[in-house]
């Protein structure tokens, strides 16, 4: 649960409105609990004492958000004007919004692009309404597990070229999202390591073989360094 916290006022009403303010939450999605009413005293001016509540965020269960979720993405796809179902489960702490549809690639995008920006506003917007929510993953026809299938299996091609070659390779830009997963699959590898170049759009893995019979005995001996031990390293 969020850690409560406490707030003052001249009033009850406004020491509320300073919770609102700094959860950035409605009053309807706080819990509330009246420490002391406050006294105006004598005059407004002796005895006076402020109001003082403690409050926290409600609770928001799971099933809640998925609804919540489900309303939201819903709402984006009607604009597609394609016949779509959306459905709703918590896997892994994450919530999954899976979209059916006979148009499903319209929804999937180049490389799940329209997929990601989906899920991004999604996640937006539910955050924006629930005090607290889960991750939001949005997915079609299993493209994300599809998609990080190819992903190990080329992360495993570029490895072998690169070990084969003796020279760097590089994979074509990526987002975050696939470069870790290049990086955590070669973090397994022997023989080579990883580290993200470029900028923006265009930032990319690039794979650098290890050379055999490098060890920290060679550190400070040029490309014999202990930077290149015989274990994978990334650097995102």
């Amino acid at each position: 649960m969020v850690e409560s916290r406490e707030f003052e006022g001249k009033t009850v009403e406004e020491a509320i409105e300073k919770a609102c303010e700094e959860f950035n939450l409605e009053k309807e999605q706080l819990h509330i609990e009246v420490i002391s009413s406050g006294s105006s005293g004598i005059f407004g001016i002796v005895g006076a004492r402020k109001a003082k509540i403690r409050v926290y965020p409600k609770e928001v269960l799971p099933e809640e958000q998925v609804k919540v979720a489900k309303e939201v993405l819903e709402n984006i796809l009607k604009s597609f004007d394609v016949p779509v179902v959306v459905e709703g489960t918590v896997r892994d702490d994450q919530v999954y919004l899976d979209i059916i549809s006979n148009g499903s690639g319209l929804f999937i995008g180049r490389r799940g692009q329209t997929l990601d920006a989906l899920q991004y506003i999604v996640n937006k917007i539910v955050k924006k309404e629930l005090s607290q929510c889960l991750p939001i993953v949005v997915d079609s026809e299993n493209y994300r597990e599809r998609r990080k299938k190819s992903l190990v299996d080329l992360a495993k091609q570029l490895g072998r070229k690169a070990r084969r070659s003796s020279r760097p390779v590089a994979s074509s830009p990526m987002n975050a999202h696939d470069r870790r997963i290049i990086h955590l699959t070669l973090k397994k590898e022997k023989g080579v390591r990883t580290k993200s170049k470029g900028e923006g759009a265009f930032r990319k893995v690039v794979v650098f073989p290890v050379r055999k019979g490098n060890s920290s005995k060679n550190a400070g001996q040029g490309s014999n360094s202990r930077k290149d031990s015989p274990q994978a390293r990334r650097d995102d």
